[in-house]
C-alpha cells in the first residue's frame, strides 16, 4: 500500500528540473526550510530543532570533514593520487546522498499515506452527514471536520520538518564541496554538480526535484481550503491563487511560501531589492535593530542622498561636450569631465565604508558639503575659462559619493520587516535619479547673468545641483537622527533566541545560509567533540575581511566572473551614455533637448524592465540563465551599434542598439548582484571591505576606464569615435560570456 501511494505521490519525472543545476536547488531548499520553519513558530536555534531520531540519516559531515584532511594531503603527491582522491571522495558523497534520499522517500511515502487515510476519513464523514440530517449528527460532523483540519495541519507541520531535514543535508553537501575545492585546489563542485544534476538516474534528483513535495502541498492546500471555505461548491482550483485564508492559516502560509521557493518564484519588490547587494538579514539578529529606534525621516534623507547623487552624476551628460568645447577644448574631453567623478569615487567608497562603522550623520554631512562645493566649482569654471576648475569640481563631487553609507544605513538601521521595501526604494531612487538627471538637463535652457556669473544651459546643471544640495544640507542638519549603536557590530555570533524573518530577504534564493553555520545539527551533540577538529577557516568564518588584499583572497572564480560581468555592464552603459551627445550630434545633428529626452526615456525603462523580469522571467528561468541571455543580448546590441563602412548610419540603428545595450545591462545588474550574493564568501557580507564595496569599486573602475577611453578615442576623430569605443566593449562582453560558461555550474 505504502509503495503505491509513494509512487502516486512522486509522480512522473519532471524533465524541466532534470536540466536545472543542483546547486541552484540546494540554495532554494535551504531557504525554503528556513522560511517555512520560521513562519510556523520554529524560532529556535538550529541545534534545538535537531531531530534526534533522524540523526543517522543526516549526511556524515563531520566524518567527511576529517576524511577531507587526509585527501588534501594525498592529492598533493601526484596527478594519479589526485584522480584517485576525486573518485573516492565523489563516491563517498554519493553514498551519503543515497542514504539521505532513501530516508526522504520513505518519509514522503508515510506522509502521502497519512493524506490518503485522511481523504478516506473525510469522505466517510461527509457521507454520514448527507445520510442523516439530524441536528446532533450535523454537530458531530462539524466536530469531526475541525478534527480533520487539525490533522491536516499536523501533516503540514511534519512536511515542514521534512523540508528542514532536506535543508540541513543540502547545506552540508554544499559546504563540504566548497571545503574540498579550497583544500584540494580542484573545482570538484563543477564536475559533481554537472554530472549529478543532469544524469537520469541521479539520486540527487529525487531530493531536489519537487514533484513529490508539490503533490502533497497541493493536497494539503486543497483540503484545508475546502474544509474552511463557506463556498462548498467552489473548488480550490476555481479560487484565486492567493485565497484570503492564506494570511490567517499559519501552516498554509508556510507551505505556500515553501511552494513559491520550490517553483523558483519571486516578485518585483524582492527582485528590485536584491540589486542593493545589502548584507543578508541572517547576519543581524532582530534585537539589533529595535523598531522603536527606526526613524523614517532619516531613512528618507538617506534615500534622498542616493537620488540626488545619481541626478548629479548624469545631469551634465547632454551638455558636457558643449561645455568643454566652449572652453576651447575638444568635445571628447567630456569623457574626462564625466569620469572625474568616478575617479574620486574609487577613493571615497573606501573611506565612506569605513566611516559608516562609527557614524551615518557625519559622512552624509561631509558628502553634502563636498557635492555643494563641487557643483559651485563646476558652474563657475565657465566664467574663469578653466578646464582645470571644471574637472576639480567633478572630482569634489566624486569625493562626496556616499553610496556605501546609503547601503549600510539600510542594512543596519531599518527594521527587518521593512528592509526589503527600503532596499527596493534604494534601487528605485538610483534608477529615478539616473532618468531625472539627463532628462532635467533638457529643461535648463536659461541664458542670463546673476551676480556676475553666467547662467546658461552649460552652467545651469552645476547651479541647480548646488542649490539642491544646499537645501538638502539644511534639512539633513535639522532632521537627521544618528541611530543608537548599542547593538553588536558585524562580528556575528548568532546568540539571539529569535530568528529573523527570512521571508523578506532581498535575495530570496541566497546561498549565504550555507556559509553562516547552519550545519550544527549535522555535528555530534557532545560539545567536547565539537570543539575538536575545528579548522582555522571555521574559526574565522564570522570575521570580516580587514583589507583589500584579504578581501581579494576570498574571491573565488565565480565571484571574479561576476565582478567582471559587473565591470562589463557598467563599462557598456558608461560608453553609451557619456558619448551620446557627441555621437548624436555628429550623425544626427541632435541638440541638448533631443539628447536629454533620449537619455531620460532610456532611464525610465529601468523600473518597467525590472518589473517584467522580477514578476515573470524570474519565475520561469534561473538567474544564471537570465544572466547568460542578457550578456548575449548586450553583445548583440553592441554589434548593432557598429558603424559599418559604406552603409549609412541611421537613427533607427543607433536607437535600437542603445535600447538593447541599456535594457540588457539593467537586467544584468539585478541578476548579477543576486548571484554575486550567493557565490560570495560570508566574510564579505560585513565590515568595511564588503561585497557592496567590491561591486561598487568594480563598477566605478569600469566608468573611469570607459570615460578615459572616450577621450583617447577622440584623438582618432569624431567619425571614428563610435567604433573605437564599441569594439573594446564588445571584446569585454565576449570575455564575460566565456567566463560565465566556464563557471556556469558554480553560479548557485
Amino acid at each position: 500500500m505504502r509503495s503505491s501511494v509513494l509512487k502516486l505521490c512522486l509522480g512522473p519525472v519532471d524533465l524541466h528540473w532534470l536540466g536545472s543545476g543542483l546547486g541552484f536547488m540546494l540554495v532554494d531548499l535551504a531557504l525554503v526550510a528556513s522560511i517555512a520553519n520560521i513562519m510556523v513558530g520554529f524560532g529556535k536555534k538550529l541545534r534545538e530543532r535537531q531531530i534526534p531520531e533522524w540523526e543517522q540519516y543526516y549526511i556524515a559531515y563531520k566524518t567527511m570533514k576529517k576524511k577531507l584532511k587526509e585527501y588534501a594531503a594525498q592529492a598533493s603527491r601526484s596527478k594519479e593520487d589526485r584522480h584517485r582522491v576525486l573518485r573516492e571522495f565523489s563516491l563517498m558523497l554519493d553514498r551519503q546522498v543515497e542514504k539521505t534520499v532513501l530516508f526522504l522517500l520513505d518519509q514522503q511515502g508515510q506522509l502521502a499515506l497519512r493524506l490518503a487515510t485522511l481523504a478516506d476519513q473525510r469522505t466517510s464523514i461527509e457521507k454520514d452527514a448527507e445520510d442523516d440530517d439530524r441536528i446532533d449528527r450535523i454537530d458531530d460532523a462539524g466536530e469531526k471536520t475541525d478534527w480533520l483540519i487539525e490533522e491536516y495541519r499536523a501533516v503540514g507541520n511534519d512536511l515542514l520538518k521534512l523540508l528542514h531535514f532536506v535543508e540541513i543535508n543540502a547545506t552540508g553537501l554544499r559546504k563540504i564541496l566548497k571545503k574540498f575545492d579550497k583544500r584540494v585546489g580542484y573545482r570538484l563542485t563543477d564536475d559533481y554538480v554537472a554530472t549529478r544534476s543532469n544524469h537520469p538516474y541521479s539520486q540527487l534528483q529525487q531530493v531536489f526535484k519537487h514533484v513529490g513535495i508539490g503533490a502533497m502541498v497541493a493536497t494539503l492546500s486543497r483540503n484545508l481550503a475546502e474544509l474552511q471555505s463557506t463556498k462548498e461548491s467552489l473548488s480550490i482550483y476555481e479560487m484565486p491563487s492567493t485565497p484570503s485564508f492564506y494570511s490567517q492559516e499559519p501552516v498554509i502560509k508556510a507551505i505556500k511560501a515553501a511552494e513559491d521557493r520550490l517553483t523558483n518564484s519571486t516578485n518585483f519588490l524582492r527582485f528590485l531589492g536584491q540589486a542593493a547587494l545589502l548584507p543578508h538579514e541572517d547576519t543581524v539578529s532582530v534585537e539589533e535593530v529595535p523598531e522603536e529606534e527606526y526613524h523614517f525621516l532619516s531613512l528618507a534623507l538617506n534615500l534622498g542622498n542616493t537620488f540626488l547623487y545619481m541626478v548629479n552624476t548624469y545631469i551634465i551628460v547632454p551638455t558636457a561636450d558643449k561645455y568643454t568645447a566652449s572652453l576651447n577644448v575638444a568635445p571628447t574631453v567630456c569623457g574626462v569631465v564625466i569620469g572625474a567623478m568616478a575617479v574620486a569615487q574609487l577613493v571615497s567608497s573606501v573611506y565612506f565604508s569605513a566611516w559608516s562603522n562609527t557614524s551615518y550623520y557625519q559622512p552624509l554631512l561631509f558628502s553634502s558639503v563636498m557635492l555643494l562645493l563641487g557643483n559651485i566649482a563646476y558652474a563657475v569654471a565657465y566664467d574663469y575659462r578653466s578646464i582645470t576648475l571644471l574637472i576639480i569640481g567633478r572630482l569634489l563631487c566624486g569625493f562626496g559619493s556616499a553610496r556605501a553609507v546609503n547601503r549600510r544605513y539600510i542594512s543596519d538601521c531599518v527594521p527587518l520587516k521593512m528592509r526589503l521595501q527600503a532596499s527596493a526604494a534604494f534601487v528605485s531612487a538610483s534608477a529615478l535619479g539616473m532618468a531625472a538627471g539627463p532628462g532635467g538637463a533638457g529643461l535648463l535652457t536659461f541664458d542670463t547673468t546673476i551676480f556676475g556669473f553666467t547662467v546658461n544651459d552649460k552652467t545651469l546643471p552645476g547651479w541647480v545641483m548646488a542649490i539642491a544640495w544646499l537645501l538638502y544640507l539644511v534639512v539633513l542638519c535639522a532632521a537627521f537622527k544618528e541611530p543608537t549603536r548599542s547593538y553588536p557590530s558585524p562580528k556575528r555570533k548568532s546568540k539571539s533566541k529569535s530568528t529573523p524573518d527570512l521571508s523578506i530577504l532581498p535575495s530570496s534564493r541566497s546561498g549565504n545560509t550555507a556559509e553562516e553555520g547552519l550545519l550544527d545539527p549535522l555535528l555530534p551533540q557532545d560539545s567536547s567533540l565539537n570543539n575538536k577538529d575545528t579548522d582555522s577557516d571555521d574559526e574565522k568564518s564570522d570575521e570580516p575581511a580587514n583589507s583589500i588584499g584579504e578581501a581579494y583572497s576570498l574571491l573565488t572564480s565565480p565571484v571574479k566572473v561576476q565582478l567582471l560581468i559587473y565591470f562589463m555592464l557598467k563599462f557598456a552603459m558608461e560608453i553609451l551614455l557619456s558619448e551620446s551627445s557627441v555621437i548624436t550630434e555628429h550623425y544626427f545633428a541632435w541638440g541638448i533637448q533631443q539628447v536629454a529626452l533620449f537619455l531620460g526615456l532610456l532611464g525610465l525603462t529601468v523600473l518597467p524592465i525590472n518589473y517584467i523580469v522580477g514578476s515573470y522571467f524570474s519565475n520561469m528561468f534561473e538567474d544564471r540563465q537570465i544572466l547568460l541571455f542578457s550578456e548575449i543580448v548586450t553583445c548583440v546590441g553592441l554589434v548593432v551599434s557598429f558603424c559599418y563602412g559604406g552603409i549609412p548610419y541611421t537613427m533607427t540603428q543607433y536607437i535600437s542598439g542603445a535600447l538593447l545595450i541599456f535594457v540588457s545591462a539593467e537586467v544584468l545588474e539585478g541578476v548579477n548582484l543576486a548571484l554575486l550574493s550567493k557565490v560570495m564568501s560570508a566574510r564579505l557580507a560585513r565590515g568595511t571591505f564588503n561585497g557592496g564595496l567590491l561591486s561598487t569599486e568594480a563598477g566605478t573602475l569600469a566608468r573611469v576606464v570607459a570615460d578615459v577611453s572616450i577621450t583617447l578615442a577622440g584623438y582618432l576623430g569624431t567619425s571614428r569615435l563610435l567604433n573605437a569605443t564599441i569594439f573594446p566593449t564588445l571584446i569585454i562582453g565576449v570575455v564575460s560570456v566565456i567566463g560565465t560558461l566556464g563557471t556556469y555550474n558554480s553560479m548557485f
